[in-house]
């Protein structure tokens, strides 16, 4: 609030003026505050106008106690312009200062939808790649392979410092990638996909979803994806489809299983394994968010996407993108 009031004119004659300013001034600070929050309103009647006149007539009633008389105001878009005299001479000008109207259409449509979550998979070996996901100041999501070396600390410091976890859940490939050394593969009995889905799910504390690790085999088994979406349920997680192949049922099943689930829909963030490229890939999500309203982007701990997560990410909130943990974007 700038330029409220002014003084001018009559100062040494006597002790008034510091006391019509005083009682003005905090009359106008609350009109100001009235004027401001009536900006953000649609209906052109808001109360706000009945309290700005209430205001103004106190400010009147003050100038008629002090034997002061009041030009007429004059209004502009900027607000009212309030002089006073006393015998003829001006001794008070009061601005009252009111932002434009601003509604909802009016904001960029980004501004008030567009989200981005951003999965980091493949922790379990590395401490020293979590390390440097915990150091970045945003809210990624990461991913954690069972039945690793640090899987539980990683997992367990993850949720200490308030991430979202989620269990990388092995399924077989239809390439030549390592497979795991167990992992869910199409014609396993339903026992045997509970079980096995379970004992991950003890091996990765604290999980509040799944996403699968590879998996181009079996999320195009309609069979096995019907036996893993029921475990998921019983254990209320959510279930992100990586979408490592066209072909997948994956999402589909969850949802008819009543999964809250979601999927990978912007490229993957490090295909290529170098920082120009990856912050290519980040721009685009990004930019994908902006359209979409909603973004799943999916990447890897690799030095290169790490430092490139440093360098693009700091724009998402001027692009009007909210970075939020994958729970937000499922349904």
């Amino acid at each position: 609030m700038r330029d409220i009031l002014s003084q001018g004119g009559d100062r040494g004659r006597s002790p008034w003026p510091r006391r019509v300013a005083a009682v003005a001034a905090l009359l106008l600070v609350a009109t100001v505050i009235v004027w401001r929050l009536a900006g953000h309103r649609h209906s052109p009647a808001h109360p706000a106008r009945a309290a700005t006149t209430r205001v103004l007539q106190s400010l009147g009633g003050v100038a008629t106690r002090h034997g002061l008389t009041q030009d007429a105001p004059s209004e502009s878009r900027e607000g009212i312009l309030l002089r006073y005299r006393r015998a003829g001479f001006p001794t008070h000008t009061i601005h009252i200062h009111s932002a434009p109207e601003t509604t909802l259409q009016d904001l960029p449509e980004a501004t008030s939808r567009a989200r981005l979550a951003i999965i980091l998979d493949d922790l379990g070996n590395d401490q020293a790649a979590a390390e440097a996901i915990f150091a970045l100041p945003y809210p990624l999501t990461i991913s954690v392979l069972p039945n690793h070396a640090h899987s539980v600390e990683i997992a367990e410091e993850a949720h200490r410092r308030g991430y979202q976890v989620m269990l990388h859940l092995p399924m077989e490939s239809v390439g030549q990638g390592k497979p795991e050394s167990q992992e869910l593969r199409p014609g396993m009995s339903s026992k045997d996909v509970s079980t096995l889905v379970n004992g991950f799910l003890r091996a990765v504390p604290d999980v509040a979803g799944v996403n699968n690790h590879q998996g181009s085999q079996s999320t195009t088994d309609l069979a096995l994806m019907d036996e893993l979406m029921p475990v998921l349920r019983d254990r209320r997680l959510f279930y992100i489809d990586s979408r490592t192949t066209a072909a997948t049922v994956a999402y589909d099943a969850a949802r008819r299983a009543g999964v809250l689930s979601g999927y990978r829909n912007v490229p993957f963030l490090d295909d290529v394994i170098d920082v120009a490229a990856v912050r290519k890939q980040l721009r685009l999500a990004l930019r994908e968010a902006g359209q979409k309203s909603e973004a799943i982007a999916i990447g890897h701990p690799h030095p290169a996407t790490l430092k490139a997560l440093s360098e693009i990410l700091p724009e998402a909130q001027a692009q009007g993108v909210r970075l939020v943990p994958a729970s937000e974007l499922v349904h």
